[in-house]
């Protein structure tokens, strides 16, 4: 859907004087200067400087003659010899070296020559003869073969027969019979009789148009590069001179006139016919002089001249392009020379090697050159009410699609506009309110200006003088038209028409500054007007709003936000491959190209190759939308477009979780359907999709982080309490999802209030049925049926295993067998079976003691000791029992010493002595000796033989115990002394500790901060770097110089190393003052300072990340090795001598361990 929008033209006048008129043309690869032929000379020119380089006259070496009768039937440019060769109508075939300007004669043939044509490679040449034969020769003019033009045979490609008959008992269509026995027609009058050839590209083959001597009519015949006949046209009658074969390689051009109309025809290299197009004029009323053909195939020049001339004995003539697109042909360019036989064109060529860039040689010996580029006319609105208009240059018509309404594939449209002459430039109106208007050239110099539900506006007409037009619509109340002034050189040229702003520019700010955006040589170099290049490899680009979308050759699609970038910053964004989740790129189908965006919505209209339209939601704008309407809390035009681009839900809360929380009643109440909610909350996951699937755009900053509670658990809770706050009767399938969803599912709690709902009445209440069908379909029936088991409810356990696939016969009797047991004994044996056994020892314990033993085996089997000892008297036989087998549990996991103040504390000290002295722990086994009593020899004996196997420092308490008969020092006396001490003591030190670790982690942020300011402006400053010296100190001089060193004072020097230190030195420990709450049976006080403990570890765990962007605290391990010196060694060492560091998070999760211990209260 793109035009061809006229770049720039020069017209030059200074070969007005030349003796003749140019017969023929050609471009000189290296120089882009033009290579013109006339009766008298070959001239090589520079349009661009308007100089004539070379002149060398033929009429002077005497291969032309002096009156200008001679003829020229070719010319060809050979870049490899630096010369140019030229073929006669008399036969010779001359070169002219443009280095040494000698002109040879290589070879002559004496029948004549009508024409000759150098293959692409310039490696072979055809010559066609006055007696209709083809000669080919090598590039040093080696004769190959000559064969005959008009061969009897088909050729090598000759068709197989199967015996379906003749041709003339074929169906022929609506011409009937009489098709086959038609007569072929000659030639037109017009027609010159002269050969035409025409190589593919590749130059494997070359195709031959000739004039048969039997009927008169032209056929077409294809060669191989050897000269071997291929393949033979059928008869066509109307069949004209002109030919040209695509570059391609896929067809062959030529024109065709019917009985009611004139058409170009393509042939494949087998001669039959493939489509073909209608030329916008009568049958009689023009003739095509020239088919041509570009380099990249993309354009066909029709050359076209009136048939009859006029009332003043003059004909007209028109240039036009025409462009394919989804199998239709449009004619996108008309260039009208009018009747002035010295505006006429005498030469036609393409450039061969820019594509769109063509040059034309009027009679008068005027030079033209146009440079085109492709272009999509595109309305630029910026609201809802722009159409996202395309408008398509097709002729004397404009398809206008307008892509807000619906995708209309080419080449059909939303509605066409008709004009009276062929259309050569359309464009919009960059006005907000009326973007929809559009103004359209005409080759005959009309501009009509059309709006919606109004007719076009009158024509206006440049004045004559003004021969270049340059216009674009700017925000203003009214089209403005700026005509430039240009005076030409040559006043027989024609008005070339060329549009010079607006055509491939685009305006946009990058990071606030405004830029002028433009595509050069031929869509592959995007940059900015004057500034830079931002890429070499672009194949469209357009500006949509805050964003900057561009093909590749790669075939992708970038989406770049620039607000956020700078120029630098968009080539690298351009330059790079993307990562995996770059919400920036798109792979797109090979050969894609923008088309248009639509305004205020995230649709990419791309075109491909062949001109199919495809839409894309480019993954960029739909999370910038999204990201608007969120924060503009439109969560149903944001839920709406989740769901049909399949964008996960869980980006609603995850973009900005604090205002959700805060906005889910305006959420549920847009939504306003059942389903929407619960398909949101069953979507719910912990992952946060702004980090992993959706990335927040670069320098963009994202909300405050939240708190580390479950994702689901807080949504859950929160849309729970609002809907039952609203209507719980309305959403009550909602807020049973709440509930199901959860990170551990309330399955309990809604299969009560499915039964809760047996009793209600209402219009707007759900039945329990109902209820129970939803829940079963998030959930596994047979969990559905354990967990209403788990209620004690029959009826509801019958309800569900009514919809489950469970045999009644296996079930029912299982129930009925429940309910014959006593009520806690019965939820016992539920609690069993689901093997959810802290409650079941729960119901066990109440069902008296003739369950016991059972309840004891439980414990045994399921290691539920710290449960059981809850739940029975602290003084009572069981819990005694309990003890006993707690404590041979632990012996059996290797813990003796906890063992022994288990039985030390439930009455069996003779136990605990042997627990205690297995465990070596001397203490406690004196205390208990003393207390069971030992005699005297006896507890002389055990102090001998613990103090043998204790080897520490406190061994002599021992010997002044024994002989002094006084208790060791830490040996147990009245707990009134010292635990109630102890237990304020540590508890105030937790909280002292913890409040200093935030007051040193706060201020550790500070210090970082201004350090890094700090840094920042060292570097940008020219300081020089001053050296560090090194100095003797003593020892106690070293010593005062540390303590400096480490000064927490705000302010000094190494303030941040001193805060590390400090938080590293912080944690403490408890000693063995757990031990003895347990021991005096202070469960509870012990239990809250070991959860105080675990809760000031999991803050200073949190906190390492923060604190340690290493990874952690500074090592305690020597650094020694061959890169260490002594100072290293021995800085390593001071600070392994140093108290304890916090633990790192996987040496936190030891010490809470440590923190646990399998006393009674856990």
């Amino acid at each position: 859907m793109r035009n061809l929008k006229l770049l720039k033209s020069l017209c030059n006048a200074e070969l007005s004087h030349s003796a003749g008129s140019p017969l023929c043309v050609a471009v000189r690869s290296d120089t882009d200067s033009l290579l013109l032929a006339s009766e008298f000379s070959i001239i090589e020119f520079d349009p661009r400087t308007g100089q004539v380089v070379n002149d060398v006259s033929l009429t002077e070496e005497g291969y032309m003659p002096d009156d200008g009768s001679g003829k020229l039937v070719g010319i060809q440019e050979l870049a490899e010899l630096e010369s140019v060769c030229v073929a006669t109508a008399t036969g010779d075939v001359i070169l002219y070296n443009l280095t040494t300007n000698e002109v040879e004669c290589v070879g002559s043939v004496e029948s004549g020559l009508t024409s000759m044509s150098w293959s692409p490679d310039e490696e072979l040449v055809a010559l066609t003869t006055g007696q209709q034969t083809v000669i080919m020769m090598t590039k040093e003019f080696e004769p190959i073969t000559e064969v005959g033009i008009h061969q009897d045979d088909f050729g090598e490609g000759k068709f197989i027969t199967v015996g379906w008959g003749k041709k003339e008992t074929q169906f022929h269509g609506s011409e009937g019979k009489q098709a086959a026995q038609k007569k072929m027609l000659p030639a037109m009058a017009w027609d010159d009789r002269r050969p035409r050839v025409s190589w593919r590209g590749d130059g494997q083959l070359f195709a031959v148009s000739a004039v048969c001597p039997q009927t008169g009519a032209r056929r077409v015949r294809v060669w191989s590069r050897e000269g071997v006949l291929q393949a033979t046209s059928e008869s066509l009658n109307g069949l004209e001179q002109a030919l040209c074969w695509r570059p391609s390689g896929s067809l062959i051009a030529c024109t065709q006139r019917h009985p009611n109309k004139h058409s170009v025809v393509f042939m494949e290299k087998n001669g039959l016919l493939h489509g073909d197009f209608t030329l916008p004029c009568s049958r009689d009323q023009a003739k095509v002089k020239e088919l041509l053909w570009n380099s990249d195939s993309t354009v066909l020049l029709v050359w076209l001249e009136d048939v009859h001339s006029g009332a003043d004995g003059h004909i007209s003539t028109e240039l036009q392009l025409w462009a394919v697109g989804n199998y239709h042909w449009y004619l996108k360019q008309s260039l009208a020379f009018g009747r002035d036989p010295q505006r006429a064109p005498a030469c036609v060529h393409w450039d061969p090697q820019r594509p769109l860039r063509l040059h034309v040689v009027t009679r008068g010996w005027a030079s033209l050159t146009y440079d085109w580029g492709w272009a999509t006319d595109r309305s630029t609105g910026l609201d809802a009410s722009d159409n996202a208009n395309v408008a398509v240059i097709d002729g004397d018509k404009i398809l206008v699609t307008t892509f807000r309404q619906g995708v209309v594939p080419p080449p059909m449209c939303s509605y066409e506009l008709q004009l009276t002459s062929p259309v050569n430039l359309v464009t919009f109106l960059c006005q907000t309110q009326k973007s929809n208007h559009l103004a359209a050239m005409t080759a005959d110099g009309q501009i009509s200006v059309f709006g919606p539900g109004r007719s076009p506006s009158s024509p206006h007409a440049p004045s004559s003088n003004h021969t270049c037009l340059i216009w674009s619509f700017f925000q203003s109340l009214s089209f403005k038209l700026w005509f430039e002034r240009v005076i030409p050189r040559c006043q027989s040229s024609p008005p070339p028409l060329c549009c010079h702003a607006g055509v491939m520019l685009s305006g946009l700010r990058i990071h606030g500054t405004a830029f002028q955006m433009v595509v050069l040589d031929a869509n592959r170099v995007l940059g900015l007007v004057c500034v830079c290049q931002l890429a070499s490899n672009v194949s469209s680009f357009v500006v949509h709003e805050d964003f900057l979308l561009v093909t590749t050759h790669a075939h992708t699609c970038r989406c770049l936000l620039l607000g956020t970038l700078t120029v630098k910053g968009l080539q690298e964004a351009l330059g790079s491959d993307g990562g995996q989740n770059d919400e920036t790129l798109r792979r797109v189908e090979r050969g894609s190209k923008i088309v248009t965006v639509v305004t205020q919505d995230t649709r990419l209209i791309l075109q491909m190759p062949r001109g199919n339209l495809e839409t894309v939601h480019h993954r960029a704008l739909v999370l910038a939308q999204l990201r608007k309407q969120l924060d503009c809390l439109k969560f149903r035009d944001a839920f709406e477009c989740m769901r049909k681009l399949r964008i996960n839900l869980n980006f609603m809360y995850d973009h900005n979780p604090k205002v959700f929380l805060e906005n889910v009643e305006t959420f549920i109440t847009q939504l306003n359907s059942i389903n929407h909610i619960n398909l949101f909350l069953t979507e719910l996951r912990e992952e946060d999709t702004t980090g992993t699937m959706y990335p927040r755009p670069l320098n963009v900053p994202g909300p405050s982080p939240m708190t580390r509670a479950k994702k689901l658990d807080v949504v859950c809770d929160a849309f729970r309490h609002t809907m039952e706050s609203m209507d719980p009767d309305k959403y009550c399938l909602s807020i049973l999802t709440s509930h199901v969803k959860k990170t551990v599912p309330e399955l309990e709690i809604a299969l009560q209030k499915v039964h809760d709902l047996r009793g209600k009445t209402g219009p707007r209440v759900y039945r329990a049925e109902e209820a129970l069908k939803y829940l079963l379909f998030l959930v596994n029936v047979n969990d559905l049926y354990d967990h209403s088991l788990g209620t004690y409810d029959f009826d509801l356990v019958l309800m569900v295993a009514e919809k489950s696939q469970k045999d009644p016969k296996e079930y029912l009797p299982f129930l009925n067998k429940l309910k014959t047991l006593e009520p806690n004994y019965q939820r016992y044996s539920i609690d069993k079976h689901l093997k959810r056994y802290s409650k079941a020892l729960l119901h066990l314990s109440k069902c008296g003691e003739e369950h016991f033993p059972e309840a004891l085996g439980l414990v045994r089997e399921q290691k539920l000791f710290s449960e059981a000892l809850e739940l029975y008297p602290a003084h009572s036989p069981h819990y005694k029992a309990l003890s006993c087998a707690y404590a041979e549990h632990l012996v059996a996991q290797q813990q003796p010493e906890q063992a022994g103040l288990l039985l030390w504390r439930c009455g069996e000290p003779g136990r605990a002595l042997q627990a205690f002295v297995s465990a070596s722990s001397w203490r406690h086994a004196l205390c208990v000796a003393q207390q069971v009593p030992l005699p005297p020899d006896q507890l002389s004996l055990l102090a001998r033989d613990m103090a043998g196997s204790v080897h520490t420092p406190a061994t002599g308490s021992f010997v002044q115990w024994y002989f002094n008969n006084q208790p060791p020092e830490g040996a147990p006396m009245s707990h009134l002394y010292f635990v109630f001490p102890a237990f304020a003591s540590h508890t105030s030190f937790l909280e002292n500790n913890t409040a200093l670790f935030g007051r040193h982690r706060n201020r550790l942020s500070v210090v970082l901060e201004l350090k890094e300011k700090a840094r920042l402006d060292m570097l940008g400053s020219n300081d020089r770097f001053l050296g560090r010296i090194n100095c003797v100190r003593s020892s106690k001089n070293r010593r005062k110089a540390e303590r400096k060193k480490w000064s927490l004072k705000e302010g000094s020097p190494l303030e941040d190393v001193a805060l590390l230190h400090a938080l590293a030195d912080i944690i403490g420990t408890l000693h063995s003052l757990l031990k003895a709450l347990v021991l005096f049976q202070y469960d509870r006080l012990a239990q809250k300072l070991q959860l105080a403990y675990e809760e000031a570890l999991l803050m200073m765990e949190a906190a390492i990340p923060e604190v340690w962007s290493d990874g952690g605290p500074p090592s305690q391990t020597p650094v020694t090795g061959p890169d260490s010196t002594a100072n290293s060694i021995t800085a390593s060492l001071q600070n392994q001598a140093r108290p304890t560091s916090l633990p790192l998070p996987g040496q936190c999760s030891s010490s809470r361990a440590s923190a646990e211990s399998p006393y009674p209260w856990r």
